[in-house]
């Protein structure tokens, strides 16, 4: 959250990680498992650990480019959070500690790298509707 805070007001930070897809196919998102692992974080405990994501009522297309900008804060804050525990992985296996490592890796990639891969499926599908509501306001 600090290297986020820390680029947040940067060209690079607007311009490049605002745009960021690692997946931009569907189909490769749903081999993923990112349609259970969405039902997994809207109906647990998890919805509850960033409120301004949360979806208590319909969005309004006044509030989607507000609603986008804390998206990719989260986003980019998993995915520091996975580089970050990345490091430490590697440490891990350089010291020979396997099952650690992999252990660490499994839960890395749970709570850092998928919510990142949600977010950016998240990011796309808003851009799409801001894309849509964009070509209707020029009719």
């Amino acid at each position: 959250m600090i290297i986020t805070a820390l680029i947040s007001k940067t060209n690079f930070y607007t311009k490049t990680l605002s745009s960021l897809n690692f997946v931009k196919s569907e189909r490769v998102n749903d081999r993923l498992g990112l349609v259970p692992f969405k039902w997994i974080i809207m109906h647990s405990f998890f919805k509850y650990f960033n409120p301004k994501l949360s979806v208590k009522k319909r969005i309004l297309a006044s509030e989607l480019k507000e609603y986008r900008l804390e998206m990719m804060t989260a986003e980019l804050n998993h995915l520091f959070a996975f580089i970050f525990m990345g490091i430490f992985i590697l440490i891990k296996i350089y010291y020979g500690m396997y099952l650690f490592a992999i252990v660490m890796l499994a839960v890395n990639v749970l709570m850092n790298l998928y919510p990142s891969l949600l977010q950016q499926q998240n990011k796309r599908r808003i851009d799409r509707y801001l894309q849509l509501l964009n070509q209707r306001s020029f009719r």
